[in-house]
This record gives C-alpha cells, structure tokens and sequence, in this order.
C-alpha cells in the first residue's frame, strides 16, 4: 500500500480539521511543477508516478535494468498499461559509474587487440585516442583509479517506440529503434571517455553489456 500522510488545513477555521490523503494526492495539492518520486519497486510506486505525469507535472523516478530501453518492458510487467506508458514518458536515462584514471601515475599504452573489438572500437576511433592507464602510486593505493565518473545513454521517446512500447515490443527491438533514432548506447559512451584518457577499456567492459548485437540492425 502507498503510505499515507496527514494533511493539516492552514485557515483558523479549519486548525482541527486532519485529511488522511494517500501521497499522490497530497503531492498534487502542493501544485508543484517538478516531483520526484523514489525507486520504483512495485505497482503503487509506478502507478504514483504514471499518475503524477499524467497530470502535468515533470516526474523524475529510478528504475533498476540493464540499459534505457529495458525501462519499458519492466513497468510493464509492473503491471502498468502500454497506452499510459507510452503517453506519459518523455525520455530515459540509464547510467553506470567507472573509475576514473588517476592523474599522478597515468601512462599512455595500446589497450590488446581482443578488448578493442569487444568495446566495439573502429579504426576511427582509434586515430584520435590517447588511451591510458594507471600504473599505480601512493596516491591512488596502487590501485591506477582516483575518483569516479558517469556514463550515458538516454532513450528520448517518438512515435514508432510509442508504438512499439504499445505493441509490448522486447527490449531487444526497442533498443534497435532507439539506436535507429541516434541514441548512444553506455558501451559507446564508456568508449569515448576512454578514447580521451579519462578511463580504461577495461574499466568500461566491466561495468556494460555487450551490444553489438543490438546494433545491427538488420533483420
């Protein structure tokens, strides 16, 4: 169940007066344009949000999947209707942490041969690269990481994923229209950073799924 809050009125008339409402009703009283509802786990978080966007207001939540277009095909097992949401949502935006190169002991090197064909890199992605490496200094306990930094894909919504989201298309062929439609997957975003020497070919095959054959989009 959603859990429930006490709604006090505010004119003296009315100081005794306590309304029990749920939290999707005491959130739209509030007459805010911008609402973030927490992780959805289950159908009453779902429907919360689904509710609130329907109304008009900009809904931000977190969802658990593998990538952007995963999002989909979990509400709906959720148990949320394709037409709501496909009317509701605008984009998604998946993204995973990897560590960044520590600065005091980064050195240039050739990543193998095998690791660049499984991030998917081309000959055109090479020309430009300066990929390194750490090798490991006090500063970062030897470990060739300092800090962390995010990588990307975002899934903005048109008509044919509407579409296919109302059709209960996989995740598979929404990840297809999405690529079709000029999104960049976290792999190829993982790949750029590495490219300009921020992290490792490594570090990002740990932390993405391997996509090549998303990205083919033939039949």
């Amino acid at each position: 169940m959603i859990a429930r809050e006490t709604i006090g009125a505010t004119s003296d008339s009315d100081q005794l007066l306590h309304l029990q409402l749920p939290y999707p009703y005491s959130m739209l009283r509030h007459d805010t344009d911008v609402m973030l509802v927490g992780e959805i786990r289950d159908f009453e978080a779902a429907e919360l949000a689904i509710r609130c966007a329907l109304t008009g207001h900009l809904v931000f939540s977190t969802l658990h999947t593998n990538d952007a277009p995963g999002a989909a095909p979990r509400l709906l097992d959720i148990g949320i209707e394709p037409y709501l949401l496909a009317s509701s949502v605008q984009a998604i935006i998946a993204q995973r942490l990897v560590r960044i190169i520590c600065p005091n002991c980064a050195e240039q090197y050739t990543p193998e041969p095998e690791a660049l064909a499984e991030v998917g890199a081309s000959d055109n992605a090479l020309s430009p690269a300066a990929f390194r490496r750490g090798a490991g200094c006090d500063s970062c306990r030897n470990t060739g990481y300092l800090g962390r930094t995010a990588i990307y894909e975002m899934m903005v919504m048109n008509d044919e994923i509407r579409q296919l989201i109302m059709d209960r298309a996989p995740g598979t062929t929404l990840k297809r229209a999405a690529l079709a439609n000029g999104m960049q997957t976290l792999r190829a975003n993982g790949l750029e950073k590495a490219c300009r020497g921020a992290t490792t070919i490594d570090e990002v095959l740990r932390v993405t799924q391997d996509d090549r054959d998303a990205i083919n989009l033939g039949p």
